[in-house]
C-alpha cells in the first residue's frame, strides 16, 4: 500500500475515535507512528534507472527477463478482474491507500521465481496485488508459502471485504493471512518460521515501521534473502537501516508510475 491521504481534521478525529473503539490495542499502537512522521524527512537517494538489469545481475538470472511478457500479462488481468468486481484499482484508490505499483509487482515476481522461494512473508496486503504476484510465482516454482501480515484499513471498516480481492480461490491454499499490525504479529511469525528468503514490506510507509520490520526480518533473513522495501521516498528508514548493514547489497528502484521509490536488499550470499 502506498503512504495514506489523511483525511482534515474533524473528520479525521471522528474516523480516530471510531477505530479507538472498534480496535483500541491497533488503534494505541499506531499512534506513535503517526507522530513518528514529525520526524520523517526525504532522502536524497541515487536512483538506480537500470535497476531491473542490476537486480537479475544480483540474482544470478538472465537479462533481459524471459518472464517479462507473463508479468505484464499478469498486470493486466489483475486490472480487468478488479474492474468487473467493481473495484477501483491504482493510486490513492483503497481509501487513500494506493495499490502496489507495477514496478514493485515485476520485481516481487522475479525474485520470488529466480531465488526458487519458498518462505515469503509480506507486510500490507490491502487488495492482494502483490500477494498474487507473489502466489503466481510460487505456483510456477511447483513450491513455497506466502505468510501475509496486514491490518485492515484502520478508518474505513467498510473496505475490509476488499483484502484480498485479488487473490483466487485456487492459491489460497499457499496462502497464510495474519490480521493485525506487524508490530503485533510479525516478531511471533519470524519466530515460527526461522527463516525468511523473500520480504516484502508494504505496510505503514513510516521510519519507524519500515526499519522495525527490516529489524526483524534481517535477523533470519536466508544467506540469499532478498527484501524489497516499498515507498521509500518519503522517509529515511531505508537509509538508515542499509547504511548500518553489513553484507548486503542494496537498489533504490524508480516507481512505474514515477510517483514513488522502492528498495531492494539482497543479502551477501544473494
Amino acid at each position: 500500500m502506498g503512504r495514506f491521504e489523511s483525511p482534515g481534521g474533524a473528520d479525521r478525529m471522528r474516523r480516530f475515535a471510531r477505530a479507538l473503539s472498534a480496535d483500541p490495542v491497533e488503534t494505541l499502537l499506531y499512534l506513535p507512528e503517526e507522530l513518528s512522521r514529525h520526524r520523517e524527512h526525504p532522502v536524497a537517494y541515487d536512483v538506480d534507472t537500470a535497476w531491473e538489469e542490476h537486480l537479475h545481475d544480483l540474482l544470478g538470472a538472465p537479462w533481459p527477463c524471459p518472464e517479462a511478457p507473463h508479468a505484464a500479462e499478469l498486470w493486466g488481468s489483475v486490472e480487468q478482474e478488479l474492474h468487473d468486481r467493481g473495484l477501483a484499482f491504482g493510486r490513492h484508490t483503497y481509501g487513500g491507500y494506493s495499490d502496489a505499483d507495477e514496478s514493485l509487482a515485476r520485481a516481487v515476481r522475479c525474485v520470488v521465481l529466480h531465488r526458487h522461494a519458498e518462505v515469503v512473508v509480506e507486510t500490507g496486503v490491502a487488495r492482494g496485488v502483490i500477494s498474487r504476484y507473489v502466489l503466481e510465482a510460487l505456483e510456477q516454482n511447483g513450491r513455497g508459502h506466502l505468510w501475509s501480515i496486514d491490518l485492515p484499513h484502520p478508518f474505513r471498516p467498510g473496505l475490509h471485504p476488499e483484502t484480498g480481492a485479488a487473490v483466487p480461490t485456487r492459491q489460497r491454499r499457499a496462502w497464510s493471512y495474519i490480521e493485525g499490525s506487524s508490530r503485533r504479529r510479525l516478531p511471533r511469525l519470524g519466530r515460527q518460521l526461522g527463516r525468511v528468503d523473500v520480504f516484502v514490506h508494504d505496510s505503514l510507509h513510516t521510519a519507524r515501521n519500515t526499519r522495525f520490520e527490516m529489524d526483524r526480518i534481517g535477523r533470519i533473513l536466508a544467506p540469499d534473502g532478498v527484501m524489497l522495501i516499498d515507498d521509500i521516498s518519503t522517509h529515511q528508514g531505508f537509509a538508515l537501516w542499509t547504511r548500518a548493514a553489513t553484507g548486503v547489497t542494496s537498489l533504490v528502484c524508480p516507481s512505474a508510475d514515477g510517483e514513488g521509490l522502492f528498495g531492494v536488499v539482497c543479502a551477501s550470499g544473494a
